[in-house]
């Protein structure tokens, strides 16, 4: 029985889906680390700028490593790039959370995203996979998944204080986000302020919704005909 015991502990370690598991937790958290490290250099210097030296000696790691894991420095660029816009996506519906209007929470919405740089810093890796098309599916993929989680947010506080939207959850998550992209890019070829930024995008973007008290009857845009009934966006 000693016998067995003792080498049990061995062939749990040589399990090959043991070492498997283990395999892909610590090459998830080296990816993790690399984009932690590689982001922020990113934002200051840009891609040029940015040599892959630099980015292993702040995550305190190998050049081999940026190359193993994401291939070239453009395409570690790129994720870091759809990485930051997804964490803004989340933190701006956080903060809208408390909105108690639509146009408190329209204009919560618009101060987040303008006061941060990862709008711009997307718009970077946009123009970059304009060359680089093998880059273009995880962009593609960033943009679905922050409509999707845009819309779902959206709809929740719809229903949540029963606002009556002029435009469905889908499309107007869709149109913050692309007057978002165009407002921010030209103010920042214009050197425009956050503040001057986020009073753009609210003229452009104007009303989403009326409140829950507003006894003017909207017409969904999704509805067949007046007597039919439909989820709307806030």
């Amino acid at each position: 029985m000693a016998e067995t015991s003792a080498q049990e502990p061995l062939q749990a370690a040589g399990d090959p889906k043991h070492t498997a598991r283990a395999t892909r937790s610590a090459g998830r958290k080296m990816r993790s680390l690399l984009l932690d490290a590689a982001s922020p250099l990113f934002r200051e210097r840009g891609l040029s700028g940015t040599a892959i030296t630099d980015i292993a000696t702040a995550a305190n790691a190998f050049p081999s490593q940026i190359t193993y894991y994401f291939r070239t420095k453009e395409a570690l660029f790129v994720e870091c790039a759809c990485r930051e816009l997804l964490y803004l996506a989340r933190a701006t519906e956080r903060t809208a959370l408390q909105a108690c209007s639509p146009q408190e929470y329209t204009r919560t919405l618009a101060e987040t995203v303008t006061a941060s740089d990862s709008v711009a810093f997307f718009a970077e890796a946009l123009t970059l996979t304009r060359r680089r098309q093998d880059l273009a599916p995880l962009v593609e993929r960033t943009i679905e998944r922050l409509h999707g989680e845009g819309a779902r947010a959206y709809a929740s506080q719809v229903a949540r204080h029963g606002w009556r939207s002029l435009r469905a959850p889908d499309e107007s998550s869709r149109r913050f986000w692309a007057v978002a992209i165009g407002v921010i890019l030209e103010g920042y070829a214009m050197g425009r302020s956050p503040e001057q930024l986020c009073a753009e995008m609210l003229r452009v973007l104007g009303e989403q919704a009326k409140s829950a008290n507003d006894t003017g009857r909207l017409r969904l845009v999704e509805e067949p005909d007046a007597s039919s009934n439909s989820n709307g966006e806030g």
